[in-house]
């Protein structure tokens, strides 16, 4: 949808519009009161990241089916069962 501007702006650029948009969504997450806001904060930020996965040229479908399309990394299930203290 905006390839062409982002492509412009690079990767660095875009990043940042990524991160100001994280800034929200932390904000909608600690008010919590707003699920219109909330589910508009989390669309933003996936849209971002998107958008600087094709700026990067990756396929970010294809690298989540990668990583996670057998289940966890960790354990392998798809309900993941690695210990708590443990970042899968």
């Amino acid at each position: 949808m905006y390839y062409e501007k982002d492509a412009e702006r690079g990767v660095s650029g875009t990043f940042m519009w990524l991160m100001e948009e994280i800034g929200e969504l932390s904000t909608a997450l600690r008010t919590g009161n707003d699920r219109e806001n909330l589910e508009e904060e989390f669309a933003d930020v996936v849209a971002w990241l998107t958008t600087i996965a094709n700026v990067a040229g990756v396929d970010l479908s294809a690298a989540l089916q990668k990583k996670y399309g057998s289940g966890c990394p960790g354990c392998g299930r798809f309900a993941c069962e690695c210990p708590f203290a443990e970042k899968p």
